[in-house]
């Protein structure tokens, strides 16, 4: 990078830190963080293992050389060109292409646990086993281990194929059937230590674990991503510092947009009964369901992309069709990719709302809508609610989607820097970061400590 570019960073990590030393609320707010022993501690250990975590993504497995896998190997092209296989490597926050121990990150747990919903739906032993409270949830979770091995001992082989396929010349000791049969234990190894990091922070930390693993590594590629990003428009012609103040004016207004949609409720109105035992009253009540505008959250465009994958298996038969799918800018791939997500979107709302339950829950405790019967009539409004503010969401979360295409087509933008302006990339981010917010304002405010924030407040504190 030249000086022009380490001149913009300079001046927006200045930026940062002032609004940081000015700003009399947040420190403050650090200050009550640090008193409470508690949270101290999940914090900081948090920050250890995500560090560990981190520092694993630059072991390379034994037998690869590093010095083979830099800018300009095919490896390296292959991520640039091929969108889905940069979206892997953006998870494992640059594993993937390092050819490090942790390469496949966490989604091959991501996809078992996916598959394990799925049979949750339609085989009656997994049906059972969801019933069975705590104990169905432990056996749930061992499927979920023994099914991410399954799916390790067919992702890593082809992982190690494809590498030597790129970078033959990286294969120290070449690429026989010991080597990727003790290279394919690695791997294994790896994922299954990002999953035991991941139920760590879960347990003894702050925040759900795996999303935060998947997190930090979609953030340690956003300095690399800006600083290519900088270099590319300063030094191209046609490029300049008032296009790249504008690309970071929009990719502000697309967070603030997406965290409206992460956010955004509707809440139904519910009466309860008055009730009179001994000498209290119970009920009377009113409270309320807030059902949310994108209740399915980033799974419907996870579902997505992996279908996206399907096409490229008919590479050698048809590879036409298969190379119309397989270009991040190409419009049959971001049409196709935009109808999945209203569609799962539609799927795994209704699988994860069940207004039957709901209205049924409501009327053994003795709430009830008000201007609605009980029953069947509840279960219908129920319905119908979801089904008009899913219609939105589900079109917002289809934009979302295929915004880093159109950042990458009609702005020219990078494409490691597009993949923040939308896709999974984002959702996860704004998610994860606003629930780990959640968790650290409940500490304070259990203390009678302010919250986060002066003004405003994050979803779910009341």
């Amino acid at each position: 990078m030249n000086g022009y570019g380490y001149l913009i960073v300079g001046l927006i990590a200045a930026a940062v830190i002032v609004l940081l030393a000015t700003n009399k609320k947040l420190v403050e707010t650090l200050k009550n963080i640090y008193k409470i022993e508690e949270l101290r501690k999940r914090i900081l250990y948090t920050l250890g293992l995500l560090l560990i975590y981190r520092l694993g993504s630059f072991v390379v497995i034994p037998g690869i050389n590093p010095n083979a896998l830099g800018e300009g190997s095919a490896l390296a092209n292959q991520l640039n060109d091929n969108g889905l296989l940069g979206l892997l490597d953006v998870f494992s926050g640059g594993a993937f292409g390092n050819a490090a121990i942790f390469a496949l990150g966490v989604m091959p747990y991501i996809t078992a646990s996916i598959v394990i919903q799925l049979m949750g739906m339609m085989i009656p032993y997994f049906q059972k086993m969801q019933k069975e409270g705590e104990s169905g949830r432990r056996k749930m979770n061992q499927w979920t281990r023994l099914l991410t091995i399954v799916v390790l001992l067919i992702q890593a082989p082809a992982y190690i194929t494809n590498l030597y396929l790129k970078v033959p010349g990286a294969f120290v000791y070449g690429n026989n059937v010991l080597f990727a049969a003790y290279a394919t234990v690695i791997l294994i190894a790896g994922t299954m230590f990002v999953m035991w990091l991941g139920e760590k922070i879960t347990d003894k930390g702050i925040g759900n674990g795996i999303s935060l693993i998947i997190m930090i590594g979609i953030v340690a590629r956003l300095p690399h991503a800006l600083l290519a990003e900088i270099n590319a428009r300063i030094q191209t012609s046609d490029g300049s510092a008032i296009m790249l103040i504008l690309e970071l004016a929009l990719l502000f207004l697309v967070f603030m947009a997406t965290i409206a949609l992460v956010q955004a409720v509707r809440k139904i109105p519910v009466q309860y009964a008055k009730r009179i035992v001994g000498n209290k009253q119970y009920g009377g009540v009113r409270q309320y369901i807030p059902l949310k505008m994108n209740a399915a959250n980033v799974m419907p465009i996870i579902f997505a992309q992996a279908l996206m994958f399907i096409p490229m298996l008919f590479q050698r038969i048809a590879p036409g069709f298969a190379a119309a799918f397989s270009t991040m800018t190409g419009f049959w791939y971001n049409l196709t990719l935009a109808l999945l997500v209203i569609a799962f979107t539609y799927f795994y709302t209704a699988i994860i709302i069940n207004p039957q339950m709901m209205a049924d829950d409501m009327k053994r405790n003795g709430g009830f809508i008000p201007g609605v019967k009980p029953g069947k009539q509840t279960v219908n409004y129920i319905d119908t609610i979801m089904t008009r503010i899913t219609l939105p969401g589900s079109f917002f979360l289809a934009i979302v989607a295929i915004l880093p295409a159109l950042a990458m087509k009609f702005l020219n933008i990078q494409q490691a820097f597009a993949y923040f302006y939308g896709g999974t990339s984002l959702l996860i981010m704004v998610g994860v970061i606003l629930d780990t917010l959640k968790q650290i304002e409940s500490y304070l405010l259990m203390r009678h400590y302010d919250g986060l924030m002066k003004t405003g407040r994050i979803q779910g504190r009341h």
